[in-house]
């Protein structure tokens, strides 16, 4: 069977195709922000990624109908629970919608994985999308009653680089403590303790280390006055495409933001810095969530592959445990691997229920 997985990042659409386990192709193309910024919404930008994924079967000699099974990675619809679950219309229509309360172009694997698994008849999945939600109770709590912080992160490329590390040393993820960074166009560091991922940084919702394309963390008061000049809308993009790089500089590219660094640009310089800064902050807020008992704090993602982001977080944090690096992700190999247990029957398929997993604590109605 031929395996499609479809996976659009903040910056990127990444395509692969496997016959059964076996890679034919996988290939990923690079989206500047200006470009993206060109679509109002998220879901605007439909038509213009089914083109790229359909331009990519085509220079490697496949044509769309010749899919066996859709593989799309998700969000942005209620949390969900992790595992492979089956892409239906409901779950198509919640996430379009954003019913989850977040704006992600990963939702744009699941619409596109439900609308060609319709138009051919075939098998459509996902697989734990961003709104996995493992969070303890302590983690949800902010000082305003009935509001709480939410899971939104990297899950399927943490949890699969978790689990790699995990074998590299004899061990189950589920036996560990550890403190994933995924760094990226978007970054998310999250607390995995036995296999669960009890706390982390919100990566689009306005929380965690800036990005390329996202603002993080910044003072609410600050918000207040930028919003007093602003729309809404305005901030709401710069959670997830307008921040972090993009408002410094005017791109997302972080090959060309590096170059102004190392011709010894002082803005670039500074902003760069203050991003592995933050990085290393909120690496020290999960040690603080695993009271110290750290494993391993594992570093993943396409900025891994700069030297002076791993250095600048090594020196901050290795006081707090050994490093390992992993650039790049494994999503597409973590997507084809869970969905073939299912195709094989070795596991089941989750089916989405349109209840979020956290809906609030007892006395949020009194």
């Amino acid at each position: 069977m031929k395996l499609l997985v479809i996976n659009p990042g903040s910056t990127s659409t990444k395509v692969s195709v496997f016959d059964d386990d076996a890679e034919i192709f996988t290939e990923s193309v690079f989206h500047d922000a200006p470009l993206l910024l060109s679509f109002s919404t998220t879901n605007d930008q439909m038509a213009f990624r089914k083109k790229v994924v359909l331009d990519l079967l085509a220079e490697n000699g496949l044509r769309i109908e010749d899919i066996d099974v859709f593989i799309g990675r998700g969000g942005c619809a209620y949390s969900q629970r992790e595992g492979v679950m089956v892409i239906d219309r409901k779950l198509y229509e919640d996430t379009r919608d954003d019913k989850g309360g977040s704006d992600h172009p990963a939702k744009l694997g699941v619409m596109m994985a439900y609308e060609w698994g319709t138009e051919y008849a075939k098998p459509m999945y996902t697989v734990n999308p961003t709104n996995v939600d493992e969070f303890s109770d302590l983690a949800r709590i902010t000082g305003l009653k009935g509001i709480y912080r939410r899971a939104q992160s990297h899950v399927l490329n943490q949890k699969g680089v978790a689990r790699l590390y995990a074998s590299s040393i004899g061990k189950k993820y589920e036996e560990l403590s550890l403190i994933v960074c995924h760094i990226d166009g978007g970054i998310t560091i999250s607390a995995h303790k036995n296999g669960r991922m009890i706390d982390g940084t919100e990566g689009a919702g306005g929380d965690g280390p800036f990005t390329p394309t996202r603002l993080g963390s910044i003072p609410l008061m600050e918000t207040a006055k930028f919003l007093e000049s602003h729309a809404p809308a305005e901030l709401e993009a710069m959670c997830s495409r307008s921040g972090g790089f993009v408002s410094h500089f005017g791109t997302s590219d972080s090959n060309a933001v590096h170059k102004m660094v190392e011709k010894g640009d002082e803005h670039a310089s500074l902003v760069w810095q203050a991003m592995i800064y933050q990085i290393a902050k909120s690496i020290g807020s999960m040690a603080v969530v695993l009271c110290g008992s750290v494993d391993r704090i594992i570093l993943t993602g396409g900025l891994v592959r700069f030297s002076d982001i791993v250095s600048g977080v090594r020196r901050r944090t290795e006081w707090i445990a050994p490093l390992s690096i992993y650039p790049g992700e494994v999503e597409q190999e973590e997507m084809m691997r869970e969905v073939m247990k299912v195709l094989r029957g070795e596991t089941e398929a989750h089916i989405y229920t349109g209840e979020p997993v956290f809906s609030g604590f007892p006395w949020d109605n009194s």
